[in-house]
Protein backbone atom coordinates (compact mmCIF):
# COMPACT_ATOMS: atom_id res chain seq x y z
CA UNK A 1 0.00 0.00 0.00
CA UNK A 2 1.41 3.38 -1.03
CA UNK A 3 -0.92 6.10 0.29
CA UNK A 4 1.31 9.07 -0.58
CA UNK A 5 1.88 7.88 -4.15
CA UNK A 6 -1.89 7.46 -4.58
CA UNK A 7 -2.45 10.93 -3.12
CA UNK A 8 0.20 12.38 -5.45
CA UNK A 9 -1.44 10.73 -8.48
CA UNK A 10 -4.84 12.03 -7.34
CA UNK A 11 -3.40 15.54 -6.97
CA UNK A 12 -2.09 15.39 -10.55
CA UNK A 13 -5.58 14.35 -11.70
CA UNK A 14 -7.17 17.20 -9.70
CA UNK A 15 -4.67 19.58 -11.28
CA UNK A 16 -6.22 18.77 -14.66
CA UNK A 17 -9.78 19.34 -13.40
CA UNK A 18 -11.70 22.14 -15.17
CA UNK A 19 -12.11 24.00 -11.85
CA UNK A 20 -8.52 23.49 -10.67
CA UNK A 21 -7.64 27.17 -11.18
CA UNK A 22 -10.53 28.18 -8.93
CA UNK A 23 -9.42 25.71 -6.26
CA UNK A 24 -5.88 27.09 -6.50
CA UNK A 25 -7.21 30.65 -6.08
CA UNK A 26 -9.28 29.63 -3.03
CA UNK A 27 -6.38 27.78 -1.40
CA UNK A 28 -4.02 30.71 -2.07
CA UNK A 29 -6.47 33.17 -0.51
CA UNK A 30 -7.18 31.00 2.54
CA UNK A 31 -3.54 30.16 3.28
CA UNK A 32 -2.52 33.81 3.58
CA UNK A 33 -5.02 34.53 6.32
CA UNK A 34 -6.04 31.38 8.20
CA UNK A 35 -5.50 28.02 6.42
CA UNK A 36 -2.38 25.95 7.29
CA UNK A 37 -1.67 24.29 3.91
CA UNK A 38 0.45 26.35 1.47
CA UNK A 39 -0.69 26.73 -2.17
CA UNK A 40 2.61 25.23 -3.37
CA UNK A 41 1.08 21.76 -2.91
CA UNK A 42 -1.41 22.57 -5.66
CA UNK A 43 0.69 24.92 -7.77
CA UNK A 44 3.46 22.36 -8.29
CA UNK A 45 1.33 19.52 -9.73
CA UNK A 46 -0.76 21.97 -11.78
CA UNK A 47 2.36 23.49 -13.34
CA UNK A 48 3.71 19.98 -13.87
CA UNK A 49 0.47 18.76 -15.48
CA UNK A 50 0.16 21.83 -17.75
CA UNK A 51 3.60 23.45 -18.17
CA UNK A 52 2.32 25.89 -20.82
CA UNK A 53 0.02 27.42 -18.17
CA UNK A 54 2.55 27.44 -15.31
CA UNK A 55 3.04 31.23 -15.40
CA UNK A 56 -0.73 31.81 -15.42
CA UNK A 57 -1.04 29.61 -12.34
CA UNK A 58 1.75 31.60 -10.67
CA UNK A 59 -0.18 34.83 -11.36
CA UNK A 60 -3.39 33.39 -9.91
CA UNK A 61 -1.55 32.15 -6.82
CA UNK A 62 0.23 35.48 -6.30
CA UNK A 63 -2.86 37.67 -6.71
CA UNK A 64 -5.14 35.58 -4.52
CA UNK A 65 -2.43 35.06 -1.91
CA UNK A 66 -2.01 38.84 -1.70
CA UNK A 67 -5.79 39.31 -1.43
CA UNK A 68 -5.84 36.73 1.38
CA UNK A 69 -2.99 38.65 2.99
CA UNK A 70 -5.21 41.74 2.93
CA UNK A 71 -7.87 39.80 4.83
CA UNK A 72 -5.24 38.76 7.38
CA UNK A 73 -4.11 42.39 7.61
CA UNK A 74 -7.72 43.55 8.20
CA UNK A 75 -8.26 40.91 10.90
CA UNK A 76 -5.03 41.96 12.59
CA UNK A 77 -5.93 45.63 12.30
CA UNK A 78 -9.46 45.37 13.71
CA UNK A 79 -9.64 42.12 15.69
CA UNK A 80 -6.16 41.13 16.85
CA UNK A 81 -7.12 41.33 20.54
CA UNK A 82 -9.85 38.74 19.90
CA UNK A 83 -7.75 36.24 17.94
CA UNK A 84 -4.49 36.52 19.88
CA UNK A 85 -5.61 34.03 22.61
CA UNK A 86 -6.59 31.54 19.88
CA UNK A 87 -3.17 31.90 18.16
CA UNK A 88 -1.44 31.39 21.50
CA UNK A 89 -3.52 28.28 22.21
CA UNK A 90 -2.39 26.84 18.85
CA UNK A 91 1.23 27.24 19.90
CA UNK A 92 2.07 30.26 17.73
CA UNK A 93 3.13 32.44 20.69
CA UNK A 94 6.88 32.30 20.03
CA UNK A 95 6.47 32.87 16.28
CA UNK A 96 4.07 35.75 16.92
CA UNK A 97 6.49 37.45 19.31
CA UNK A 98 9.28 36.92 16.80
CA UNK A 99 7.15 38.38 13.98
CA UNK A 100 6.45 41.48 16.10
CA UNK A 101 10.16 41.85 16.83
CA UNK A 102 10.98 41.52 13.13
CA UNK A 103 8.45 44.24 12.27
CA UNK A 104 9.97 46.54 14.86
CA UNK A 105 13.49 46.06 13.47
CA UNK A 106 12.97 45.53 9.72
CA UNK A 107 9.60 47.06 8.83
CA UNK A 108 8.29 46.32 5.34
CA UNK A 109 11.25 44.07 4.46
CA UNK A 110 9.95 41.39 6.78
CA UNK A 111 6.74 41.11 4.70
CA UNK A 112 8.82 40.53 1.58
CA UNK A 113 10.97 37.87 3.27
CA UNK A 114 7.94 36.15 4.86
CA UNK A 115 6.16 36.17 1.49
CA UNK A 116 9.04 34.33 -0.16
CA UNK A 117 10.07 31.99 2.65
CA UNK A 118 8.28 28.95 4.14
CA UNK A 119 7.61 30.94 7.36
CA UNK A 120 3.83 30.99 8.02
CA UNK A 121 2.88 34.10 6.04
CA UNK A 122 -0.44 34.47 7.86
CA UNK A 123 1.37 35.40 11.09
CA UNK A 124 2.98 38.32 9.29
CA UNK A 125 -0.25 39.49 7.65
CA UNK A 126 -1.98 39.52 11.05
CA UNK A 127 0.99 41.20 12.71
CA UNK A 128 1.23 43.83 9.96
CA UNK A 129 -2.39 44.76 10.60
CA UNK A 130 -2.03 44.65 14.38
CA UNK A 131 1.00 46.96 14.20
CA UNK A 132 -0.85 49.20 11.71
CA UNK A 133 1.81 48.97 9.03
CA UNK A 134 1.08 51.33 6.11
CA UNK A 135 -1.14 49.46 3.63
CA UNK A 136 0.54 50.29 0.30
CA UNK A 137 4.02 49.06 1.33
CA UNK A 138 2.39 45.93 2.75
CA UNK A 139 0.61 45.18 -0.54
CA UNK A 140 3.70 45.86 -2.67
CA UNK A 141 5.96 43.72 -0.46
CA UNK A 142 3.36 40.93 -0.50
CA UNK A 143 3.08 41.00 -4.29
CA UNK A 144 6.84 40.95 -4.79
CA UNK A 145 7.62 38.36 -2.08
CA UNK A 146 4.78 36.00 -2.90
CA UNK A 147 5.24 36.50 -6.63
CA UNK A 148 8.96 35.69 -6.46
CA UNK A 149 8.23 32.45 -4.63
CA UNK A 150 5.37 31.26 -6.83
CA UNK A 151 6.91 32.28 -10.16
CA UNK A 152 10.18 30.56 -9.24
CA UNK A 153 8.29 27.39 -8.37
CA UNK A 154 6.18 27.55 -11.55
CA UNK A 155 9.25 28.15 -13.73
CA UNK A 156 11.09 25.24 -12.16
CA UNK A 157 8.13 22.97 -12.86
CA UNK A 158 7.78 24.34 -16.40
CA UNK A 159 11.46 23.95 -17.31
CA UNK A 160 12.45 20.79 -15.51
CA UNK A 161 9.38 19.28 -13.90
CA UNK A 162 8.49 16.87 -16.69
CA UNK A 163 12.10 15.66 -16.84
CA UNK A 164 12.01 14.83 -13.13
CA UNK A 165 8.37 13.72 -12.88
CA UNK A 166 9.28 10.03 -12.50
CA UNK A 167 11.89 10.81 -9.82
CA UNK A 168 9.47 13.07 -7.96
CA UNK A 169 6.81 10.33 -8.03
CA UNK A 170 9.31 7.70 -6.87
CA UNK A 171 10.31 9.92 -3.90
CA UNK A 172 6.79 10.85 -2.80
CA UNK A 173 6.36 7.87 -0.47
CA UNK A 174 9.64 8.50 1.38
CA UNK A 175 8.94 12.24 1.64
CA UNK A 176 5.40 11.60 2.89
CA UNK A 177 6.45 9.16 5.63
CA UNK A 178 9.34 11.41 6.65
CA UNK A 179 6.91 14.33 6.99
CA UNK A 180 4.50 12.23 9.07
CA UNK A 181 7.40 11.13 11.28
CA UNK A 182 8.58 14.70 11.81
CA UNK A 183 5.06 15.89 12.63
CA UNK A 184 4.67 12.98 15.06
CA UNK A 185 7.96 13.84 16.75
CA UNK A 186 6.98 17.49 17.01
CA UNK A 187 3.54 16.71 18.46
CA UNK A 188 5.06 14.22 20.90
CA UNK A 189 7.63 16.79 21.99
CA UNK A 190 4.89 19.41 22.44
CA UNK A 191 2.68 17.00 24.38
CA UNK A 192 5.38 15.64 26.67
CA UNK A 193 6.96 19.09 26.98
CA UNK A 194 3.62 20.51 28.12
CA UNK A 195 3.32 17.84 30.82
CA UNK A 196 6.79 18.51 32.28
Amino acid sequence: MKPFTRLYDATLRWARHPHATGYLAGLSFAESSFFPIPPDVMLMPMALARPHQALWYAWVTTIFSTLGGLLGYAVGYWAFAWIEPWLLSLGYGAQLAQAQMFFTHYGVWVVFVAGFSPIPYKLFTLTAGAMQMPLLPFVLASLVGRGARFFLLALLMRWGGARYADRIRASVEAIGWLTVGLIGLYLGWRWFGAEN
